[in-house]
């Protein structure tokens, strides 16, 4: 028997969690996500990645602006879905919705809990260099991610993994729980694991300052960040006052002044150790291997980077 479902998520990280539900035995009445955002200072409206597949396999989808207003609220009481399944939609759900009789309301979160309630936490969990992480299956209560959850299940944080390629991986661990989940509520046989409080940690907002180097770390702290940030924000250094973005790097074991250039290879100090680019992107232009990048942007043996 299927279950009828209304999903609402936003970025990438969403799109094989939908794609899988579509495929299944479930019905997916409606899906919700951000409304298309300007890009390009004010150019043509870009539609999320979500509100891209919909258009793609032809799912109605909704992008309101928010879910306070009572439109939202009725159409979804109307809609009388068995279940709503949020992925990293980007708006919290009001409790009035929560309180709706005979829905279930199930999150799929990218991480552990309790360890990174929150916005960013695949960011967090690389930059504090986490062994590993998961995903959990849990009910949405009004305090955020703060719910019982039904399922989990652990990945290991590869050291070459950034933002992009582990939530890859977390998204299809998503796709295969999400599934298990709606198979373990048809035959009544799921139940909620409280979160343990003592071990509650938040994974806050990613900060643009936060992409602002800071030599003064250790080089394997220094890289988790830059793995942690890329794609976006990234992480940034100025010289003659232009930006460039550390794309990849490694940890070398070399000692100099934090900041300082050590070579002709872009290899650079910092508190402990340092960092050789293997990857860089000048402001403005296209992402660059550091020997093609060299062979036209001088950058001295010796100079100190802000």
């Amino acid at each position: 028997m299927a279950l009828k479902l209304i999903f609402m998520g936003t970025p990438n990280f969403a799109v094989p969690i939908l794609k899988t539900l579509h495929e299944s035995k479930h019905e997916i009445s409606v899906v919700f996500t951000q409304p298309p955002k300007k890009r390009n200072r004010g150019q043509k409206l870009n539609k999320s990645p979500i509100h891209e597949f919909c258009d793609l396999t032809r799912i109605k989808v909704r992008h309101p602006m928010s879910l306070n207003d009572d439109e939202e609220f009725q159409f979804i009481k109307k809609n009388n879905p068995d279940i709503v399944i949020v992925a990293a939609y980007g708006k919290i759900l009001p409790t009035k919705y929560l309180n709706l009789k005979n829905i279930k309301f199930i999150n799929i979160h990218a991480s552990l809990l309790p360890r990174w309630r929150g916005a960013a936490p695949i960011q967090r969990a690389i930059i504090e260099m986490d062994k590993e992480t998961g995903i959990s299956i849990m009910k949405i209560v009004p305090k955020l991610d703060a719910g019982p959850f039904m399922l989990q299940e652990k990945i290991k944080i590869e050291t070459q993994d950034n933002f992009t390629s582990l939530s890859k991986k977390l998204s299809i661990l998503g796709s295969k729980l999400i599934l298990k989940s709606l198979d373990l509520i048809q035959s009544h046989s799921f139940k909620f694991e409280e979160q343990d409080k003592s071990k509650i940690t938040y994974a806050k907002k990613i900060e643009k300052k936060e992409s602002i180097i800071n030599w003064d770390l250790p080089a394997k702290n220094l890289i988790a960040k830059i793995n942690g940030l890329n794609p976006n924000p990234g992480v940034w250094f100025t010289h003659k006052e232009i930006r460039f973005k550390i794309i990849k790097a490694e940890e070398i074991f070399k000692k100099g002044l934090a900041g300082e250039v050590l070579d002709e290879r872009l290899t650079i100090a910092c508190k402990e150790n340092a960092i050789g680019i293997k990857f860089i992107q000048k402001e403005g232009k296209k992402i660059l291997e550091v020997n093609e990048f060299l062979s036209g942007y001088k950058i001295k043996k010796g100079e100190k980077l802000s």
